[in-house]
C-alpha cells in the first residue's frame, strides 16, 4: 500500500512537471548538461522531442570523462570522451528531429585521432546551413603548460590550423575561441585569429605564442574583438597597435622581464588585468608604458601573488590614464608589505570611488628555498612622492580581503579617511579559504600567525577594531566585518 502511494505521489509529480509550457521545460534542460538533457527524451512522449528544441547546446569532452575526473587523463579515456562526443554532435546537429535554430554552440573538444575528419563536416554543414548562428569553440590540451615539450605545442598548432584549413566554414560564426597550449612559430597567427575569424569577439589564449619570447603585434582595424585574455604566453613582448572593439583585456603571468604589453588605438578598453608574481628576473617598470595611449579604462586591477611590486612609482604621470578610472584593484599583496605606497596611485585617480585590496598570505605557493630561489627576497614598498592632487577624492568604499588588526593596515585605513571626504564605508573581509593551502595540510592561520595577523571574529574585537579606525573624527563611515 504504502508502495502503491509513493508511486503515485511520483507520478504525480512527473504529470505537474511535464504539464509546464515548453519554455519552463526548457529552461530547466538548458541548465543540465548535454548528456542529461539527452536522457530526459526517454521520460515521456511529451520530453521526447524536447532537448532537440534547445536554442543553446554546451557539448563539453569533459563531460564523457570518467568520474572524478582524474588530473592525469589517459589517451584511452581521451578516445572514448571524444567518440561519446562525435555522437552527440550528430545527434544535435545533423537528425531530423532538430525542429529550431541553434542560436549558441558552445563546443569543447581534443584534437585527438583524426576526430577532426569527422567533426569538422558535421560542423560546416550545420552553419552552411543555418543550423547553427553562433559558435563558441574551445581545443583543449590534455597536458598542463608546464608539462608540455616544445614539439608537442608544435603539433597542437599543425593540427589547429589544419582543422581550420580543412573547414573554413567553422571560423565563420565563430564568436569565441580558447587554445590551449599552440605554438604558432611556423604559421601565420594574425591571419588566422583575426583575418579570417571575422565574426570573433572573445579570444582566450593559454600557453599559446608565434614562438618562444617572440614579439606579436596585433593591427585588426575591423576586428570585432572585444575580450583578450592570455595566461602563460611565452611573448617578449604584446603590442595592441588597433582593436577599436576591446573592452576587457587580461593577462595572467607573462616571463618578458619588462613591460608585457602596450596599447596604441583601443578608444573601447574599459577593463584591464594585469596579474603576475615577479620572478627573479622581472624588473619594475613604469604602468604609463602601458596605459599611456589608454583614455577609457574605468576599471584596473593589479595582483602582485605575493611577490614583489612589479610597477615603479609615477605620481603625476599617471593622471591622463587614470582620468576615468572609477574603481582601483590591487590584489596580491605581501601580508608583510606596508600600503601606504598604494595612496600615491589614488592621488593620481581622484574620480575613483571603490578602492579594492587583497592581501596574500598563503603557505601553499612553494616551499621557502624554492620560492627564494626563483622569485628573490621580498622587497617592502617604499615609495616616497611629493605629487598630491588639488582635487577632491570621490571615493566612497574601500574593500580589504585579507584583513588583519596589524599596523600598516590600520594606519593605512586611517590615511584613506583622512585624505577621503566622501568615504562612506570600508569593507572588512577575512582571507578567503585556498583549496591548495588546505590539500598541504597548512594550519589555520590562528593556529600559525601571531594574534594581530588574525581577522577579528567575534563582536567585541570587531567593536574595537571599529573604535580604533573611527574614534571621534570618522564617526559618518561605516564599518563593515566579513567573515
Amino acid at each position: 500500500m504504502e508502495l502503491n502511494k509513493a508511486h503515485n505521489h511520483a507520478a504525480e509529480d512527473e504529470d505537474r512537471l511535464s504539464a509546464q509550457t515548453d519554455d519552463i521545460l526548457l529552461s530547466i534542460l538548458s541548465r543540465v548538461d548535454i548528456i542529461t538533457a539527452a536522457r530526459t527524451s526517454v521520460l515521456s512522449t511529451r520530453w521526447k522531442n524536447l532537448p532537440w528544441l534547445l536554442h543553446e547546446l554546451n557539448i563539453n569532452v569533459k563531460d564523457f570523462l570518467p568520474v572524478p575526473c582524474p588530473n592525469t587523463i589517459e589517451r584511452e579515456h581521451m578516445d572514448e570522451a571524444m567518440a561519446s562526443l562525435i555522437k552527440a554532435i550528430r545527434s544535435f546537429l545533423v537528425t531530423n528531429r532538430r525542429e529550431a535554430t541553434i542560436l549558441r554552440l558552445q563546443l569543447k573538444l581534443y584534437l585527438v585521432n583524426n576526430c577532426s575528419d569527422v567533426i569538422g563536416p558535421l560542423l560546416s554543414e550545420a552553419i552552411d546551413t543555418g543550423t547553427v548562428n553562433d559558435f563558441d569553440l574551445a581545443i583543449l590540451y590534455e597536458k598542463e603548460p608546464d608539462d608540455c615539450r616544445d614539439e608537442e605545442v608544435l603539433q597542437q598548432a599543425c593540427l589547429v590550423d589544419g582543422f581550420f584549413s580543412s573547414y573554413p566554414s567553422v571560423l565563420h560564426c565563430l564568436t569565441k575561441l580558447s587554445l590551449y597550449n599552440v605554438c604558432f612559430a611556423k604559421w601565420d597567427m594574425h591571419h588566422l585569429l583575426f583575418d579570417c575569424c571575422k565574426e570573433l569577439q572573445y579570444l582566450y589564449l593559454s600557453n599559446c605564442d608565434a614562438g618562444t619570447l617572440s614579439t606579436w603585434k596585433i593591427h585588426a582595424p575591423n576586428s570585432k574583438l572585444s575580450v583578450l585574455e592570455l595566461e602563460f604566453c611565452c611573448l617578449s613582448r604584446l603590442e595592441v597597435l588597433c582593436l577599436p572593439n576591446l573592452k576587457r583585456f587580461f593577462w595572467d603571468t607573462w616571463v618578458c622581464p619588462n613591460a608585457p604589453v602596450t596599447f596604441d588605438i583601443v578608444p573601447s578598453l574599459k577593463e584591464l588585468n594585469l596579474l603576475c608574481a615577479a620572478s627573479i628576473d622581472h624588473q619594475e617598470f613604469m604602468l604609463n608604458e602601458v596605459l599611456s595611449d589608454t583614455a577609457a579604462i574605468n576599471d584596473l586591477t593589479l595582483n602582485f601573488q605575493g611577490e614583489k611590486l612589479w610597477i615603479q612609482p609615477e605620481g603625476k604621470r599617471l593622471c591622463a590614464a587614470f582620468n576615468k578610472l572609477k574603481k582601483l584593484s590591487l590584489h596580491g599583496i605581501f601580508v608583510e608589505f606596508d600600503l601606504l605606497w598604494t595612496i600615491f596611485l589614488l592621488e593620481a585617480a581622484p574620480l575613483v570611488e571603490i578602492f579594492d585590496i587583497e592581501v596574500w598570505e598563503h603557505p601553499c605557493t612553494t616551499n621557502p628555498e624554492v620560492r627564494r630561489d626563483t622569485y628573490g627576497e621580498r622587497t617592502n614598498p617604499s615609495w616616497k612622492s611629493e605629487f598630491k592632487s588639488c582635487k577632491e577624492w570621490l571615493l566612497k568604499e574601500v574593500q580589504i580581503t585579507g584583513f588583519c588588526p596589524m599596523k600598516q593596515q590600520m594606519t593605512f585605513i586611517r590615511a584613506v579617511m583622512e585624505r577621503a571626504a566622501k568615504l562612506k564605508t570600508v569593507v572588512l573581509k577575512d582571507y578567503q579559504p585556498c583549496q591548495n593551502c588546505e590539500k598541504i595540510g597548512a594550519l589555520p592561520r590562528f593556529e600559525r600567525l601571531p594574534p594581530e595577523y588574525i581577522f577579528p571574529k567575534d563582536k567585541e574585537e570587531q567593536d574595537l577594531v571599529a573604535k580604533q579606525l573611527i574614534g571621534d573624527m570618522y564617526s559618518h563611515i561605516q564599518i563593515v566585518f566579513v567573515c
